[in-house]
C-alpha cells in the first residue's frame, strides 16, 4: 500500500469519526471523554440476566467491543481472557461486547473456545454506537467510579506491562 492510499484511508477514517461525533451530539448522546463517566448500558446475557454498567461501580471495568469476523479481535481474545482471569480476583470486571449480527457465529465462536470472561451480544450495535465505537477491537477502561481512564483502539496484549500498569494503578487508588 502506497503513501497515497494510507493518506486517503486516514482521511476517510477521520471523516467518519467527525460525522459520527456530530451525529451523536445531535442525537443527544455524548461520546465518552477521558475523566468523565462512561454511559450506562444494559445488555442481556444468553441466560437472560442483564449486565448493567451501573451494577459494576466499585470495580475497575474493561469494556471491549469486538466481533468474530474481525481478525484483530479474534487474535486479541486469548490475551484478554488471560487478563480477565488474572485480574478478576483483584476487583476488575472485563465485559466483552460482541457486535456480531450473526448469533450462530457468535455462539459457535464462544463454544469453540473456553473463555472465562463475560461476553454479551449487541447485534443492533446500540451500545457500540452509544460509545462512538467504529473500529474493532476498541476498549474502554474505567475506574471504580465509572470514569473513563483510557481508550485503546486496536488489539492489545493485555498482559503487557504497559497495559497492566494502567490497571494496577487504578487498583491502588
Amino acid at each position: 500500500m502506497g503513501k497515497r492510499d494510507v493518506l486517503i484511508r486516514t482521511a476517510l477514517l477521520a471523516l467518519v469519526a467527525v460525522c459520527l461525533a456530530a451525529f451523536l451530539r445531535e442525537s443527544g448522546q455524548a461520546i465518552p471523554v477521558i475523566g468523565q463517566p462512561l454511559p450506562n448500558f444494559s445488555l442481556d446475557t444468553d441466560g437472560g440476566r442483564p449486565i448493567r454498567l451501573a451494577d459494576l461501580r466499585g470495580k475497575v471495568v474493561v469494556i471491549n467491543f469486538w466481533a468474530t469476523w474481525c481478525p484483530p479481535c479474534v487474535e486479541e481474545m486469548p490475551s484478554l481472557d488471560r487478563f480477565a482471569r488474572a485480574y478478576a480476583p483483584r476487583g476488575v470486571e472485563v465485559v466483552a461486547i460482541s457486535v456480531d449480527d450473526d448469533v450462530k457465529a457468535y455462539r459457535d465462536f464462544l463454544q469453540a473456545r473456553s473463555l472465562s470472561l463475560r461476553t454479551v451480544l449487541d447485534p443492533d450495535k446500540k451500545v457500540s454506537v452509544q460509545y462512538g465505537t467504529f473500529k474493532y477491537p476498541e476498549t474502554y477502561i474505567a475506574d471504580r467510579q465509572g470514569r473513563l481512564v483510557r481508550k485503546i483502539v486496536g488489539p492489545a496484549d493485555w498482559m503487557d506491562p504497559r497495559v497492566t500498569e494502567i490497571v494496577d494503578q487504578l487498583l491502588k487508588n
